[in-house]
């Protein structure tokens, strides 16, 4: 059984720029830090893997000594967490509340894929509620109990080490060149290709400008049939996709690997 395994911000939803930015911006409001970060300083966040991580790289000793926060690893550990929980509360709700739809495509392709006996599976650094939060409205609650969920701080290493997909791998109990990655970002291209697996590429506006020489196939979405259509930016397989992007496309990259 092949595996088709979608990272989730950015790949199933525009997440980044609708969600996690004015949630994380909600939540430094919500605990007093003089911090609001613009959509060019959130594309230089996007660089770091995860979102405690991003977080993280505001406690400077300058900035802390300033908003009088824990100094101490342990202290700057519970801060950090609860910075995330408020932040993840606030995610989800907005999920919860439609305004993120999925990108064009996703549903259907998933749709596709199950039809065709594909293994499902989402792999992201982003914490769990948050991802399957995601995952059931894009694709409905019902299908989204046949993905395997990988999330959060499941893999010491996020990506771009390729951690979370080795460990997608044993868990589904696939090879790699019986597994196809869609990622957005260098940073997930680099982990599917660390642990070996195709990649298809669907950029957004944060990430349309960086490198994917790697990926086997590049395109600006999935496209749908009756919606918004695609573009190739790159193609390195055996794939030659129509309009859309199609379950045998996605078969024809692993027979390229």
């Amino acid at each position: 059984m092949p595996a088709l395994v979608f990272d989730c911000d950015g790949v199933l939803a525009d997440t980044e720029r609708y969600g996690h930015l004015p949630a994380f911006n909600q939540t430094f409001a919500d605990v007093g830090l003089p911090v609001r970060w613009s959509e060019d300083e959130y594309a230089e966040k996007l660089l770091i893997g995860g979102g405690k991580e991003r977080m993280a790289s505001l406690l400077t000793p300058e900035f802390v000594a300033a908003n009088g926060l824990p100094a101490d690893p342990d202290g700057q550990r519970e801060v950090l967490a609860d910075w995330h929980r408020r932040k993840t509360a606030i995610y989800t709700t907005m999920v919860a509340d439609g305004r993120l739809p999925g990108r064009p495509g996703v549903a259907r392709l998933v749709e596709e894929a199950h039809d065709a006996g594909w293994a499902l599976a989402v792999a992201s650094t982003s914490a769990e509620p948050s991802v399957r939060a995601v995952l059931e409205h894009v694709v409905g609650a019902g299908r989204a109990r046949d993905f395997t969920v990988l999330a959060g701080d499941i893999v010491p290493a996020k990506k771009p080490a390729p951690d979370i997909y080795l460990l997608a791998l044993d868990r589904l109990g696939v090879a790699p060149d019986s597994a196809v990655v869609v990622e957005d970002s260098r940073n997930g291209l680099l982990a599917a290709d660390g642990a070996g697996l195709t990649c298809l590429v669907t950029v957004n506006g944060y990430t349309e400008r960086e490198d994917f020489a790697e990926a086997a196939l590049v395109v600006s979405s999935l496209g749908d049939p009756d919606g918004e259509r695609f573009t190739v930016l790159a193609n390195r397989s055996a794939a030659r996709p129509g309009g859309w992007i199609t379950i045998d496309d996605v078969a024809a990259l692993l027979k390229e690997a």
